[in-house]
């Protein structure tokens, strides 16, 4: 397996080299042997993996329609055998109130992750929901003791992060990947309608990445989610943003693509004529 050092010095190597990190969800194994062939630099398995290659849509993923460690574990079982080279990491839902956290880590690194992601993360959370989880101890300082911990584990650290504030605490607790979350992506048929704009994308990943640098000037900062949901639009945000280090992707990776491919794959299978001639209009001539 990787080391947490192996890693960075990986990313940072990409970056000095002029080429941007890639990461990528994974939901089943395949998606999984399909980033490794693409020359993926890391793979993520959230539970919202298991949803999005399901059909559903990545926000059950937030939702009480399962335990979302426990679904990581299982999902692991699958994936982490089929991967050869690049590093696993475990989407950990941090704020877990029913796990001793620094225990669950561990069997985090004994099944053979190499590091953790603070998802599913009350950063998607906003006004009231959000201000609860916070006041009842649910709330964003969780998920950064969590990666504090992983840490101290030498587990890699990739954490999602949606403005400033989140940005320098996780800098704060040693992240070595900041993700600035834009929200849920865009396009597809499950995909979110409602987003920001891409210009709003733009300022916003340039203030996160400001904040963690200010705490940490090392710190790597990628981007994920909205309106970025393609090769383009990371494309756009990497030429436009400066100092943004890549893209990770989940539904962009594994639930477009699949879709797309698989429609236009099977539609050509519908659109095949039957021969021309009196033997095509009778079933007895036809085995």
């Amino acid at each position: 397996m990787n080391t947490r050092t192996d890693i960075i010095d990986q990313l940072r190597a990409k970056v000095s080299s002029g080429r941007p990190i890639i990461g990528g969800g994974a939901g089943i194994g395949l998606s999984a042997k399909c980033s490794e062939a693409a020359g993926l630099d890391f793979i993520v398995v959230y539970n919202s993996g298991k949803f999005r290659m399901a059909g559903r849509s990545s926000m059950a993923g937030l939702m009480p329609y399962g335990d979302a460690n426990q679904i990581v574990m299982d999902m692991g079982a699958e994936i982490l055998p089929v991967v050869e080279t690049i590093p696993v990491v475990a989407g950990v839902c941090g704020t877990d109130p029913f796990r001793s956290m620094p225990r669950f880590l561990r069997e985090i690194k004994d099944a053979g992750f190499a590091g953790v992601q603070n998802y599913p993360t009350v950063c998607l959370f906003e006004g009231a929901i959000r201000a609860n989880l916070e006041e009842t101890g649910l709330g964003f300082p969780k998920e950064a003791s969590m990666i504090a911990a992983a840490r101290e584990l030498d587990l890699f650290t990739a954490t999602y992060v949606s403005d400033p504030h989140e940005a320098r605490t996780m800098a704060q607790a040693g992240a070595d990947v900041l993700v600035a979350h834009m929200g849920l992506t865009t396009a597809g048929m499950i995909g979110a309608q409602t987003a920001r704009s891409m210009a709003d994308c733009k300022a916003a990943i340039a203030d996160i990445a400001r904040a963690a640098r200010l705490e940490r000037p090392d710190a790597l900062v990628i981007c994920h989610g909205g309106p970025i949901h393609g090769p383009d639009e990371a494309e756009e945000i990497l030429h436009d943003v400066p100092g943004i280090d890549g893209f990770l992707g989940a539904s962009s990776m594994e639930r477009l693509p699949t879709e797309r491919s698989m429609v236009e794959h099977m539609r050509r299978f519908t659109h095949i004529p039957l021969p021309d001639g009196p033997e095509s209009t009778d079933p007895g001539t036809r085995s």
